[in-house]
Parts: structure tokens; C-alpha cells; sequence
């Protein structure tokens, strides 16, 4: 009895010890990270459980946006966060895709060095500038953090109909229809988002750069706030849209 009571604790433990390594082996890896920035005067992202004091229909817009990212984060296995504050290289650890929206007001010289600093060691980028309606590049030194990686933004497009499409390859895997107007001229990546039907104005970038950084560089804005109807037009393709992009920056 006394054996077998010694060979039924050996076979539990090792039937335990099993468990807990095939349990541990079958772990799903860590989440990955999306930060969106929301400390740098952003007119439309803001935190949605962070909002005191602000307009409803603001908050519910907030809501409907950060739910339609939400929904494209997790397709990816992905989590959502919010930088409140500058940027460090400590807020950039760890962070696979930083979401550069809107941006209203400058960064200061360190904030952009750990952005530059976060992308030349691998790091995904999407960042968006639109129109001088909506702030000059005096005002807003984007073209700090994107010139070291050859990509700039230009002056004001001149074609201002409504209206454009990201061309299926590299990054859409369909042709999607997408909303702008008004964008600004961004140059230094290949092209494949259009204003109107053809190719002759760009408006949104991608670009691989040195140790695996990515960035997508968009002139307009109206796509990633997830703007399905402008200008009589009710069916834009915005999470498709942003899907292939979040595919992309993070694959």
C-alpha cells in the first residue's frame, strides 16, 4: 500500500508538472502596443474615458472613433493606449505602432529625437498633417521627426474635390474608397492613396526605413478619424482602410 501510495504522488506531481509546462507553452504572446498621442493638441483624439468638461457630441465621436480603432487594434492582436504626456524614449519602449494624428502644436527637440530615435531602431509610424486650414508647418514641426527618414510635407495640394482611394497592392489589398479634401503634398515614400480617380496627386506615403522601421505618412487626416461619409458620400472604406495600414506598420 505504502508503494502505492509513493508511485500515485510521483505520477501526480509529474502529471502536474505537465500541466503546468504545456499550460505555460500555450500561453498567448504579449499584446501587442498601439500608443495614440493625445498630448499635443490633437482637435479630435482625445482619451474617451478622459474627457471631462467636453462637448457630448465631441465624446461621442471620441467614443465611435476609439471603438472603430479598437476594433482594428484587435484584429491584430493588439492593445490601445493613450500618451498624455511628452514623449520619452521610456513611453516609446515596447510600443509597436505610435499613432501621429493631428497633431496641433510643436514637439520639443527631445520629444522628436525619441520619436526619430524610436524608428530607426524598428519602430511603425503613422502620422497624418493635414492642411494649413488646420495648422502651418511652421506651427507644427512634423517634418522634424519625418525629414531624417527622406519624407516631407509640402505645401497645400491644389486639387480640392472631395474624395479619393488607395490603390491595391504593398498596403490595400483592395482599392478602397476613402474620404479627403484638402490635402497637403507629402513627398520621399511610394505613393498609393489619390485624391479623385487618377494618380497625378498623392496624399498618403509609405516608406520602409533602416532596422525594420515602417511609416505611413498621410496628407489628410479624414481616413484614420474614421470619416465614412463627406460631401454626399455615405460608404468610405475606413476600416478596411486602416486595417491594411495596421497590417502593414506591424507585420
Amino acid at each position: 500500500m505504502k508503494r502505492f501510495i509513493n508511485s500515485l504522488i510521483a505520477v501526480s506531481i509529474t502529471v502536474l508538472a505537465l500541466f503546468h509546462f504545456n499550460d505555460a507553452y500555450s500561453q498567448s504572446p504579449p499584446q501587442k502596443k498601439i500608443l495614440v498621442d493625445v498630448a499635443h493638441g490633437q482637435r479630435f483624439w482625445h482619451d474617451p474615458n478622459d474627457m471631462p468638461g467636453k462637448d457630448s457630441s465631441l465624446i461621442q465621436r471620441v467614443k465611435y472613433m476609439a471603438g472603430e480603432l479598437t476594433r482594428n487594434a484587435n484584429a491584430m492582436g493588439a492593445t490601445v493606449m493613450y500618451q498624455k504626456k511628452k514623449f520619452t524614449p521610456a513611453s516609446l519602449k515596447d510600443v509597436d505602432l505610435l499613432f501621429l494624428q493631428g497633431v496641433g502644436g510643436k514637439l520639443d527637440e527631445n520629444e522628436t529625437a525619441a520619436i526619430i530615435g524610436y524608428v530607426k531602431n524598428g519602430g511603425r509610424l503613422f502620422v497624418t498633417m493635414d492642411e494649413d486650414y488646420w495648422g502651418t508647418l511652421d506651427q507644427i514641426n512634423i517634418n522634424d521627426i519625418v525629414k531624417p527618414f527622406g519624407i516631407e510635407y509640402k505645401q497645400d495640394n491644389p486639387d480640392r474635390s472631395s474624395g479619393g482611394y488607395a490603390k491595391a497592392g504593398i498596403i490595400a489589398k483592395e482599392r478602397w474608397s476613402i474620404p479627403v479634401h484638402g490635402a497637403r503634398i507629402v513627398e520621399g515614400g511610394t505613393p498609393f492613396c489619390y485624391i479623385g480617380k487618377g494618380e497625378s496627386n498623392p496624399f498618403g506615403i509609405y516608406k520602409e526605413v533602416e532596422n525594420g522601421g515602417r511609416i505611413i505618412a498621410m496628407g489628410d487626416g479624414m481616413v484614420s478619424l474614421y470619416m465614412t461619409r463627406w460631401e454626399n458620400v455615405d460608404n468610405y472604406q475606413c476600416a478596411q482602410f486602416m486595417q491594411d495600414v495596421f497590417s502593414w506598420l506591424m507585420k
